[in-house]
């Protein structure tokens, strides 16, 4: 039987501002420049949608390490964004690639101060696959829909779409659709079986449940967006970490960009390492046809879309998952981004005001 995290998620959901023991930022006092870190923890998903992550992790790239010089890299993955966060939170991660929403529920809860966003990584690549019988929004009704964790960025998609349509939900996943929240191999394994009508997936579970699975897709969540654009994937850093050591942020930010560039040139390169990396991390590599069909549905970009965060905040209240909007000022940071760009020619990004208090 299929087990919902809404308790435990709920919980880590509701984490207070941080303190200098738990690896939050200090109010109190200013932090000084201690020179590069001896050690990055960087957190990321084995979703195609964090490629970025995966290419510039990979070893024989080395895109990231190569930056970092003398500081160790060290990686963990997760399954979702709450987790990446609460792991982020309690200063077990220095930084990490992870959704919108769970960035905007941290700097909320933290009162603006424990995480900045500090580039983008992809846009795109979530949909709401569904058992080809479905093809109404009303046909959901009394349906059981799967997303990745509560209070994740597909999660708020599916819950704040639903509303917009007129269908309730609540976080404890009952009302006019269930909302079950359950990791994304559970999700295909229960899908494939019958005992889910559907997922609002990132990217490779998506075209997993429509190649493997024989799902059809009902939204393709590019159509919601002006232009088809929305941030699907960010990197993040605790605030504290990135005011003692600068210079490893730039490493990383170098390294990143560096990453980002080398998917764009050289795509059929880029799918091996993330397909490698996938094999490592989820147990086996994916089909051709689902790696490309991934691939199609993601623009990989440093720009981390900042202007759509108003939107994904007043997203996040509808979905049940946040009680009030907040003001985003200050959750941007893409000066070093910006710096690491223009070294390499390429356009700088836009913060859209959220860089400043």
């Amino acid at each position: 039987m299929l087990r919902t995290i809404a308790i435990a998620v709920v919980a880590a959901l509701a984490l207070g501002a941080c303190t200098r023991a738990d690896g939050g930022p200090a109010e109190d006092k200013p932090i000084a420049d201690a020179g590069p870190a001896a050690e990055l923890r960087l957190g990321f998903f084995p979703n195609v949608t964090h490629a970025a992550a995966l290419v510039g992790i990979d070893q024989e790239k080395g895109f990231v390490a190569k930056e970092l010089g003398a500081t160790k890299l060290s990686t963990q993955a997760f399954n979702a964004g709450p987790s990446a966060i609460e792991a982020l939170l309690s200063g077990s991660l220095d930084a990490t690639f992870v959704g919108p929403n769970p960035t905007i529920n941290a700097f909320t809860k933290t009162k603006g101060e424990a995480v900045r966003l500090i580039a983008g990584a992809a846009s795109g690549g979530a949909q709401l696959v569904v058992k080809p019988e479905i093809t109404s929004v009303e046909q959901l009704r009394g349906k059981t829909i799967a997303t990745p964790q509560l209070g994740g960025t597909q999660d708020v998609a599916l819950r704040a779409w639903l509303a917009q349509q007129g269908l309730k939900v609540d976080t404890t996943g009952g009302n006019d659709v269930k909302v079950l929240t359950t990791d994304n191999p559970q999700t295909f394994d229960a899908f494939r079986s019958g005992q889910l009508d559907g997922g609002w997936l990132p990217e490779p579970w998506a075209s997993r449940l429509v190649l493997e699975a024989g799902a059809k897709v009902l939204v393709d969540e590019r159509q919601l967006w002006p232009e088809g654009k929305f941030p699907t994937t960010v990197l993040i850093v605790r605030t504290e970490f990135a005011k003692k050591h600068p210079e490893t942020v730039k490493a990383l930010l170098r390294g990143h960009v560096a990453a980002v560039r080398w998917i764009n040139t050289e795509p059929a390169a880029a799918k091996k390492v993330v397909n490698a990396s996938l094999a490592k991390n989820a147990g086996k590599p994916l089909a051709e046809l689902v790696l490309d069909r991934a691939f199609s549905q993601i623009e990989f970009s440093f720009d981390p879309l900042a202007g759509r965060f108003p939107k994904l905040s007043k997203d996040a209240v509808a979905a049940g998952v946040t009680k009030q909007e907040i003001d985003l000022k200050g959750l941007v940071d893409v000066t070093a981004l910006n710096e690491a760009l223009k070294a390499g020619g390429l356009a700088t990004v836009d913060a859209s005001g959220l860089d400043k208090k």
